[in-house]
């Protein structure tokens, strides 16, 4: 086998860990490399998680959290960040500081609550997200409780996801997804800067395994986006692998499974996810 002489896209994800796989830095990194890109990582919290919720969360201290992100960005370099569970006021800032130095594209999951309602996020990290994380990203991307959290703004319909979209863009972001899968009928999500809208739709699979659907689909943006593909392709390119990733979840434990992050080189899957 030939050695590779040219180094693969890098996306760097920085967010906690999940003891049972399916979320945080062990989806992100799955994710990364089955699309094509090596993934790196920061790690900001510890959790004990399993299919039936979190049952402990341990933050990191700042320094380690910085000293991590600067050994791997000032001597491998990025072409991609990923955000994820930042916990505290004190992470959060201190990312957004580090994520403002790095010139690099930065896909934002606003992390507040686990698959199981489990708080994430301090209370008190809320307006440090608005007014710190968010101005940093290329694409922010809030499910629909993130952004009750964030604006107090309760969506029910389509016409609720384009008012969250515009009070999401107030905070800074180029380009935010609203994921409207808790809404019911099909899968759908809002990809806008403010100007061009992009409504992704995919039928809804009839699977309750969809742990780790949030932090896949922002390390599938941010893999695209370190690809060299412009914000609206990465995110549908992305929206594909997370549909069929959700279609292929499986049981794990007592509870809620994971996404198959795998799917794509299943011998049973036929699908692609671009």
């Amino acid at each position: 086998m030939p050695i590779r002489t040219a180094a693969l896209p890098r996306v760097l994800t920085v967010a906690g860990s999940d003891s049972g796989g399916g979320a945080g830095i062990q989806a992100d990194l799955k994710t990364m490399l089955a699309l094509g890109v090596h993934g790196m990582s920061v790690l900001t919290a510890v959790t004990a998680q399993n299919s039936l919720g979190v049952q402990g969360a341990w933050e990191l201290p700042v320094e380690a959290v910085r000293a991590q992100y600067r050994s791997v960005v000032d001597d491998i370099g990025v072409q991609a960040v990923k955000t994820g569970m930042l916990a505290s006021a004190a992470l959060v800032e201190t990312v957004a500081g580090l994520l403002a130095g790095t010139g690099a594209p930065v896909v934002v999951d606003p992390v507040g609550v686990s698959k199981h309602g489990d708080a994430l996020l301090a209370a008190e990290a809320l307006d440090s997200v608005r007014t710190k994380l968010l101005p940093t990203a290329t694409v922010a991307t809030p499910n629909l409780d993130e952004v009750a959290q964030l604006t107090g703004v309760r969506v029910t319909d389509e016409n609720g996801m384009r008012r969250a979209a515009e009070e999401i863009l107030g905070f800074g972001p180029r380009w935010v997804v609203i994921k409207g899968g808790h809404l019911p009928g099909e899968a759908v999500d809002l990809l806008t800067d403010g100007s061009a809208e992009h409504w992704l739709r995919a039928p809804r699979h009839d699977n309750r395994h969809t742990h780790g659907t949030g932090c896949t689909l922002a390390s599938a943006i941010a893999s695209g986006l370190a690809l060299g593909m412009d914000v609206p392709t990465a995110v549908q390119g992305a929206k594909n692998y997370v549909t069929g990733a959700i279609e292929a979840g499986f049981p794990l434990g007592g509870g809620i499974g994971p996404v198959d992050h795998g799917w794509l080189t299943r011998p049973s899957s036929g699908q692609t996810a671009t």
